[in-house]
């Protein structure tokens, strides 16, 4: 690759990071869900902390998408 920075992509190298670090916070955040040992998970771990997870996980890249570049 002789030259990145006239790339045809529509997102740049940081916003492709944030993406997929989006994607890996949503799949820690169902993992967590799993952990829970209470049945039917509605312990701490099933009700509070995995849905506030995929919730950042869903958030995040939204936010990182529509923000306004200058």
């Amino acid at each position: 690759m002789a030259n990145s920075t006239n790339s045809n992509l529509p997102l740049d190298r940081k916003d492709i990071m944030i993406l997929i670090a989006g994607l890996c916070i949503m799949m820690i955040g169902f993992f967590v869900m799993t952990l829970d040992k209470e049945p039917f998970g509605f312990g701490f771990l099933g009700i509070t902390l995995g849905p506030i997870l995929v919730l950042i996980g869903v958030i995040l890249p939204i936010f990182s998408l529509f923000k306004i570049k200058k």
